[in-house]
């Protein structure tokens, strides 16, 4: 009863913060994102009558906090197959987790498809959306692939993730700077409670619908400047929100700021690129592929850059052969 899995982070163009429902992890708001081929966790689950105990080990480490969250997930996943027995999880991350990429989104979706396949389960890809988001949020949109829409839904059972468009929809890279390999101060699912303390919170959720609107005819066509605008936009009012929430968010290093710079500089340059950001320090430079090699010779002047990871849109959750133990 073994199975293993590999899953995409994804980054949200229309972004998920705050929630109405924290147990449920349903969301104030809908949200789009794209899956990164380049930023992907593995995972190998075996279920076996002769374990006395789980076993979790993420990166070649065993972290308290997080095996509790991975064994609260076995054990729903358990209860749908009426089973008990213990599990071994063993965990690889291609990127540094914690640190604003969406580690748990991948995470859990890696988790979900390969436990519920070591088990047996025929889940739909819809199901395992539901099943990964009771997890982490954001990782019931790693489990579809490419461009993808999370429904906010009102009930768990309609809010779920489904592709909009393939992978090779659109020639979209996204550059992904890593800035610090430092891991957060307040994790993102302590950072979502404070959401709504925002003063400017309510102004988000009465304009998000509009926002949403004017992506999705952006992504049908191809629009890359009115596309780059809004996903630039969002991410600067996703972390206004976190700035002016009690206690503030302040995820951002001086780094961080100056590449921000930095690529506003390099449009009114000529050279049509973008910013995006997660609940971290890490940037995204957003660009469509033939421009790719003028976005890297830009970067290679610099040495304030731990590491650089390449992605296109990728495909979601899927089933591999090869295990990690």
């Amino acid at each position: 009863m073994k199975a293993t899995a590999v899953a995409p982070s994804n980054l949200a163009f229309i972004k998920y913060w705050g929630k109405v429902d924290e147990k449920l992890n349903l969301p104030a708001n809908s949200s789009i994102s794209m899956n990164l081929n380049g930023l992907l966790t593995t995972t190998t689950v075996e279920f076996d009558s002769q374990f006395k105990s789980d076993s979790i080990m993420i990166d070649g480490k065993q972290d308290e906090k997080e095996s509790r969250r991975v064994m609260s997930h076995l054990d729903r996943i358990r209860k749908i197959a009426k089973i008990t027995l213990k599990a071994r999880v063993v965990s690889q991350n291609n990127f540094p987790p914690s640190t604003g990429l969406s580690s748990s989104a991948s995470g859990f979706a890696a988790l979900t498809l390969s436990a519920s396949y070591a088990l047996g389960l025929k889940l739909s890809e819809k199901e395992l959306s539901i099943l990964a988001r009771l997890a982490s949020g954001s990782a019931c949109r790693s489990i579809p692939s490419g461009f993808v829409e999370w429904k906010k839904g009102k009930t768990s059972g309609d809010s779920f993730s489904y592709s909009l468009y393939p992978p090779d929809w659109w020639d979209i890279v996204d550059v992904v700077l890593i800035l610090s390999d430092c891991k957060k101060d307040i994790p993102t699912s302590e950072g979502q409670k404070l959401a709504f303390s925002s003063p400017f919170f309510k102004n988000r959720l009465d304009k998000i619908e509009s926002k949403i609107k004017i992506l999705k005819k952006s992504l049908a066509e191809k629009d890359f400047s009115t596309f780059g605008l809004l996903a630039e936009n969002e991410a600067l009012e996703l972390h206004s929100i976190m700035l002016t929430s009690t206690p503030s968010l302040i995820y951002l290093l001086p780094e961080t700021l100056f590449f921000m710079k930095e690529i506003v500089k390099w449009r009114k340059e000529g050279l049509e690129a973008y910013f995006s950001l997660n609940t971290g320090q890490a940037l995204h430079i957003l660009c469509q592929g033939n421009d790719l090699a003028k976005v890297k010779l830009k970067l290679a002047g610099f040495h304030n850059i731990r590491q650089i990871i390449i992605s296109k849109p990728g495909e979601g959750a899927k089933i591999i052969k090869s295990h990690l133990f």
